[in-house]
């Protein structure tokens, strides 16, 4: 089974400022986070968006722009330009981090004219009913790029690159998805809403030779531009796994050496999970949105909540090698539509879970790292202003223990609804190992084994002021607060 020492931060959040200053950013700091612990860093779209240096990076215009062309109003992306982001990108692998660049590939928006032809248009709800016949519209699918001047890449994209969009400018208030005439749409995808190969925007037709082969070339210049060591798929059940799994294996060969690559697929559905990990091999990793909202339960619950269940219906439990462990990301942080929100109190143990535990590899959220403060529109289509608490010292307590005691055996203590816990043993390299203790209840203990024999143990989270010694057997009573979770760790090895 494999173990993934590191742990990933996702640098990025929706809401932060738009202010180009993210990759200079990345550069000054990545020592320091290299030292704290993390090893890997996503990062967010670098290209240009259909809105310009004010785009988060999902509203794809063009995949080659990465803040080098006057296009959508700016020269650089909301994140700085493109010699900023390779400066970031070696600056990263300077101080030993890996960078996985996030794929958007799955449409395009901002076309710069209008086309017309024939589409069908489709109850958006169920895209196997059509509402309408066969008909003329009138689309922005004409991709001229008018600032690049066919540098890197001279293909103009039209209306036949696409198979569907959502908009006709000949009938603005239709609420349809438009499947062009002579397209169909893909099979080989996620089954929600009938269909869920289209999401949004102008939506690409991976069965057209110029996509498949711009889309190919495309990852090959990126990579050689970039260098980066791999990738995190977005919208990942909209597109054909096939093309994912041809893709991410011709951009393994042609880069000679081995890239990562994690999916994004939120679905509460287990049957096309299993079919999206089977297709690709488990070459793709997957988020582990079933742990999440997991987390999300137990914070809104509180000491009402079964701990020993935190596991249940998880990635991380039934595919411990393809799980990415996170608490919380920009799909799902406050005002976003997917809105998921890990009650502050719990965040603590929730990273604990994911840092301090055997299976997974943890995905650590900057807004939850640095903080964040921010004003969006919500749900009830008011303006609220939202504050995220940063919790990084006690991050920065949990990857020292990563670094120094998560190793050798695991042995759990899950034999109580409202307390829980863990301990490692430790190796040669690494002795004495830790006992992980947590409660959404009262003050909690356990005795619980490291298998080190009469060796004392202090707090790492520095919450309790006592020793524990084991015993001959190497078992002890180890405590943590009510609502907390203590890290206990070998005194006179703290690292």
């Amino acid at each position: 089974m494999q173990e993934y020492a590191g742990a990933m931060m996702q640098y990025f959040h929706w809401y932060m400022p738009a202010d180009g200053t993210l990759w200079k950013q990345l550069e000054e700091s990545a020592s320091t986070l290299a030292q704290v612990g993390i090893t890997s860093i996503w990062l967010p779209p670098a290209y240009k968006g259909a809105g310009g240096e004010h785009d988060v990076g999902y509203g794809i215009y063009d995949l080659f722009d990465l803040g080098e062309f006057d296009q959508k109003g700016s020269i650089r992306t909301k994140y700085g330009t493109r010699r900023e982001f390779i400066e970031a990108i070696n600056a990263a692998h300077g101080a030993g981090l890996r960078v996985y660049a996030d794929i958007v590939i799955n449409h395009k928006l901002g076309g710069d004219r209008l086309e017309e032809f024939q589409a069908t248009p489709y109850n958006p709800q169920n895209r196997n009913e059509p509402i309408g016949e066969l008909q003329t519209i009138r689309a922005w699918t004409h991709f001229q790029f008018p600032g690049r001047k066919g540098k890197y890449s001279r293909l103009e994209w039209h209306w036949w690159h696409f198979n569907a969009a959502d908009h006709n400018a000949l009938d603005e208030d239709k609420d349809a998805v438009y499947l062009f005439e002579g397209k169909d749409f893909d099979q080989d995808v996620d089954m929600g809403k009938g269909n869920y190969d289209y999401l949004m925007g102008n939506n690409l037709d991976f069965n057209n030779p110029d996509v498949q082969k711009e889309i190919f070339y495309w990852g090959e210049w990126f990579l050689d531009t970039t260098n980066i060591d791999g990738f995190r798929f977005d919208a990942a059940k909209h597109v054909k796994i096939s093309f994912f799994v041809d893709w991410f294996n011709h951009m393994r060969k042609y880069a000679g050496r081995d890239l990562f690559a994690v999916g994004e697929y939120w679905s509460k559905n287990h049957d096309a999970l299993k079919n999206f990990i089977e297709r690709t091999g488990g070459n793709i990793l997957l988020f582990d949105m079933h742990l999440q909202q997991n987390f999300v339960t137990a914070g809104n619950q509180g000491n009402s909540y079964d701990l020993r269940n935190i596991f249940d219906n998880s990635l991380v439990k039934e595919y411990p090698a393809i799980a990415v462990t996170l608490v919380n990301s920009h799909d799902i942080q406050p005002l976003r539509p997917l809105e998921s929100v890990v009650d502050n109190w719990f965040k603590p143990l929730a990273y604990a879970l994911i840092l301090l535990r055997r299976d997974g590899y943890p995905c650590i959220f900057s807004a939850d790292y640095y903080g964040a403060q921010y004003k969006g529109m919500g749900k009830d289509g008011k303006e609220h202003e939202i504050w995220i608490d940063s919790h990084r010292w006690m991050i920065d307590k949990f990857l020292e223990a990563r670094r120094t005691f998560k190793h050798g055996d695991q042995y759990d203590y899950f034999n109580n609804p409202d307390c829980i816990g863990w301990t490692r043993t430790g190796n040669d390299d690494h002795p004495g190992g830790m006992a992980v203790i947590m409660s959404n209840g009262d003050d909690g203990y356990k005795e619980m084994e490291t298998t080190s024999p009469n060796t004392t143990y202090i707090d790492l989270t520095e919450q309790i002021n006592m020793n524990v010694v084991t015993n001959r057997d190497g078992r002890g009573e180890f405590h943590c607060k009510a609502g907390s979770v203590s890290v206990w760790i070998p005194k006179k090895i703290k690292s």
